[in-house]
């Protein structure tokens, strides 16, 4: 038999195509059927969305899971289950897992373990370098091959000029992806959060925000010499936004994507040395928090991923400058993306393109989009409903998150993938 699911009274909402409106949606065998105002059918599953949001899946290009090697953080269970309840469909993990996604057989180990969890679809970015130690190249054509799709050192930067300019040329070859990390690791070597007033106040070793420019500006050179395809991951600071929008301008081929925190917090969020708030790029001023949205507003900024990065207690309630960098982000991608719009800086449509078509785009994935022959990836959330964060109710493994009791508007009711539902909200 045919399985079939209708979704009725929905918001369907389509950034891709600009759909904006109340109707149905039928999956068939795992694919959108048809969409619109559906009048009866015959046998289907009917679920009635009571007029909440129905979008296409999130996309979340930057996720930490770290599997293989520090299970007792994360897993791809554990972050897939993150994952769905967060509205998540497809996650792209980064390769600084032990050992480092550099060679063939752990890119179809990814793609094996998805299968094997069967939550959210989990694809893989293998390392720039082998090793991610920033000298010598990994096989790019070959692991494009097996599935990678880009290529990246993770949080830490190709500082060396030389090497970058090989990875860009290199990748051009095959038409890949180049994602690097925004720091001039020299700058930024012992410092513990953004260099200036609260850093001077609290003692701690600053990281000028000048050391996200130097490599930025210096990689769109690369990029301009080369003609590879560049995108620069978590961009925090104006004069960062600004050097991309001008290359932009100039038609290179750049895109770049930030994380909520870069937007919903800003140094202050350090308060007394609270390590939870500690992350890299690190959270940076005021000026900077409101030029990420300005960024964002304008479109110099393509997408929002959460930046996932669990790390257990061990890890982080350390002295601030000895705890690891990064925060769990999955669950709370979405909530947080929405305040753009409840607070009014960016349309519905536009705050969920850059979760959904946006960086699927970049990546050219097949996904992010409500269409006739799609994959039925698809998010169903409340808007409108207040929740509260709870970090202790997340379901991530880790429980690192600065989001501890913040109060959020809209909820995640029900996440499906391929015409599965792997979600549903039970409160």
């Amino acid at each position: 038999m045919t399985a079939r699911t209708l979704f009725r009274n929905a918001r369907l909402l389509d950034p891709a195509g600009g759909l904006d409106a109340r109707g149905d949606l039928l999956v068939e065998d795992g694919r959108i059927a048809a969409l619109g105002k559906i009048g009866p059918i015959g046998a289907a599953e009917t679920i009635d969305c009571v007029g909440a949001c129905l979008a296409p899946g999130l996309v979340d290009m930057r996720v930490e899971l770290r599997e293989p090697g520090a299970e007792h953080q994360e897993s791809m269970p554990t972050g897939g289950l993150a994952a769905v309840a967060g509205g998540v469909t497809t996650m792209v993990a980064l390769p600084n897992t032990d050992p480092v996604i550099d060679d063939v057989a752990l890119v179809e180990f990814v793609a094996r373990r998805s299968r094997d969890v069967g939550l959210a679809r989990i694809r893989t970015y293998a390392a720039a370098t082998k090793g991610m130690k920033g000298r010598e190249l990994t096989e790019m054509g070959l692991l494009a091959g097996a599935g990678a799709l880009a290529f990246t050192d993770a949080g830490q930067a190709i500082a060396d000029a030389q090497v970058m300019r090989r990875a860009l040329s290199y990748a051009r070859t095959f038409d890949l992806l180049v994602i690097q990390h925004p720091e001039e690791p020299s700058l930024a070597s012992g410092g513990a959060m953004n260099e200036g007033e609260v850093a001077t106040r609290l003692g701690l070793p600053g990281i000028p925000p000048v050391a996200e420019l130097i490599m930025v500006e210096r990689d769109l050179r690369l990029a301009e010499l080369t003609g590879g395809r560049l995108h620069i991951a978590h961009v925090s600071t104006e004069a960062a936004i600004a050097a991309i929008r001008a290359a932009k301008a100039r038609r290179l081929p750049v895109t770049c994507d930030t994380a909520p925190h870069y937007f919903a917090l800003n140094e202050t969020a350090v308060g007394d040395y609270r390590s939870f708030a500690k992350v890299s790029p690190p959270l940076r001023s005021e000026w900077d928090r409101r030029a990420v949205i300005t960024g964002l507003k304008d479109g110099t900024i393509d997408a929002i991923a959460s930046d996932h990065a669990p790390h257990d207690q061990e890890s982080k309630r350390l002295p601030f400058a000895s705890a690891a960098s990064g925060i769990i982000g999955l669950e709370t991608l979405l909530p947080l993306t929405l305040e753009l719009y409840h607070n009014g800086h960016l349309g519905l449509s536009e705050a969920l393109a850059a979760l959904t078509c946006q960086p699927a785009d970049i990546l050219r994935l097949p996904a992010g989009r409500l269409a006739v022959g799609a994959a039925a990836d698809l998010v169903i959330f409340d808007l409108e409903r207040p929740w509260r964060i709870d970090a202790d109710a997340l379901r991530s493994k880790s429980k690192n998150s600065p989001y501890d009791g913040r109060p959020v508007q809209g909820r995640v009711l029900r996440t499906v993938v391929a015409g599965r539902s792997v979600f549903v909200q039970q409160d």
